[in-house]
């Protein structure tokens, strides 16, 4: 691998994004906010944990949807974006393989996740393990059964389907939800990190 992960999340770490005149935060080639993480898992675990268990599922898949549709659309920003090009680009040496490890380092200075790849088999499989996480903030509320990073296991697909999916496509009609992806460990179970498997969907 020909990523400096530390080098990456030290040098993205100290970009501070500030508003425009119209109250926007462009950053990354994307529009970014800032609003806290237990604005996300709140509304995750008041959602998961109050509809029945007939439509649990229901609620979990739709918000891993959202998160795998907001990682394909910003991954893709990220990875055009002018910071990548100054800081990641000029490492990369094998593509798509370089790109996934520069956007898990990307995901951890952006404070989403400290996250890294721990297995990849190139157009088939990934292992990522995430050492804190914000979705892991909801084992304050206690320890819970089920693993709760829904927000993860959407990125993760969402950047293998970046890496290996074909083109990017603004409609998401293609290269979108090629890959899936399944949370194996959760701080918020217990364990000491977080998990996530992805696999061709």
């Amino acid at each position: 691998m020909a990523i400096d992960r530390k080098k990456v999340i030290d040098l993205l770490s100290k970009i501070e994004p500030m508003p425009n005149a119209e109250g926007m935060i462009p950053a990354f080639g994307v529009l970014i906010n800032q609003l806290p993480g237990s604005f996300w898992t709140g509304f995750s675990e008041r959602l998961t944990r109050q509809v029945s268990e007939e439509f649990k599922p229901v609620a979990e898949f739709l918000l891993i949807n959202a998160a795998h549709e907001c990682g394909y659309h910003t991954g893709y920003g990220i990875i055009t974006s002018e910071e990548w090009r100054a800081a990641v680009e000029p490492m990369i040496e094998n593509i798509p393989e370089d790109v996934l490890h520069g956007a898990f380092a990307v995901l951890s200075a952006l404070g989403w996740a400290n996250s890294e790849i721990v297995d990849l088999k190139p157009n088939e499989y990934l292992m990522v393990r995430a050492y804190n996480y914000y979705e892991a903030d909801i084992v304050t509320y206690g320890r819970t059964s089920k693993p709760s990073a829904y927000m993860l296991r959407g990125i993760c697909a969402a950047f293998m389907d970046l890496a290996y999916g074909g083109s990017y496509d603004v409609t998401g009609k293609t290269g979108l939800r090629t890959f899936t992806c399944v949370q194996t460990k959760g701080i918020e179970c217990g364990d000491d990190y977080g998990e996530f498997v992805v696999t061709r969907a």
